[in-house]
């Protein structure tokens, strides 16, 4: 079985000289619930934009389901559905039009997108508020939408990028319902998070990246096993205790 995502030997330099990421090498099995872990500035969105096709790759190989991410983009970038941290959509269109959007960007016809737009917005309890500007909704329910609009295209690999940031306790724990579930349907998920205690919860295996390389990855049983996740942040990345669990800056 091909792995949902390889990533080999990755460099990014940008513009003026900055080693974003410096060899990173990773690898997520399909199905896998994958923590990718670091301090801000590590290269995490740097990796995932390389992935999705946002940022240019230096060098290095990345596939996704075996298919060459950077020489064939378009089939690559089928296959991943992206929720990234900031809410990039037009502030003034429902939810129904964000994730329209979406559906019509990977070429979904009409009566099909509608249908799954019906079903997104039942799954995710959008349905009282999809006639509502994005503006005017909760964070939580900003959220929603948002993994939404990354779902429309039904993707085998889904990358989050702090999903539940500035979301309280209740919509957050219903956010990790909605992935657990996700995951379980047979969605392979890449997390990326501030939140300890969500990769603790959610998470099978786990990747910390540090100025731009991995400095530990395994099994979250072998974190737990030495010391605790917490324990193996900080002894990776040099981070100070009070970064943990104070969400994304």
């Amino acid at each position: 079985m091909l792995p949902a995502l390889c990533v080999t030997n990755l460099r990014k330099v940008y513009r003026g000289g900055t080693v974003a990421v410096d060899g990173l090498s990773l690898t997520v099995e399909e199905g896998d619930f994958f923590g990718f872990l670091g301090p801000n500035g590590a290269g995490k969105s740097t990796t995932i934009h390389c992935i999705t096709g946002i940022a240019t790759v230096t060098s290095g190989k990345i596939e996704v389901f075996g298919v060459d991410a950077v020489k064939d983009y378009r089939k690559a970038r089928a296959l991943v559905g992206l929720s990234p941290q900031e809410f990039n959509v037009d502030v003034f269109a429902t939810p129904v039009q964000i994730v329209d959007w979406m559906g019509g960007y990977f070429g979904i016809p009409a009566a099909e997108r509608k249908k799954r737009i019906d079903e997104l917005m039942e799954r995710f309890d959008l349905t009282a508020h999809v006639k509502k500007p994005f503006r005017a909704l909760s964070g939580g329910l900003k959220r929603r939408v948002i993994l939404a609009r990354a779902l429309i295209h039904k993707p085998k690999l889904l990358i989050l990028d702090e999903p539940t940031a500035g979301v309280d306790v209740e919509l957050r724990i219903d956010l990790w319902r909605y992935l657990s579930e996700l995951n379980r349907d047979g969605t392979t998920i890449l997390l990326t998070t501030h939140y300890l205690e969500e990769v603790e919860r959610l998470c099978r295996n786990i990747a910390i990246v540090a100025r731009g390389k991995i400095v530990r990855q395994g099994p979250k049983e072998d974190f737990l096993a030495t010391g605790g996740i917490e324990g193996a942040y900080l002894a990776a990345t040099g981070a100070k205790p009070d970064h943990i669990g104070a969400g994304a800056a």
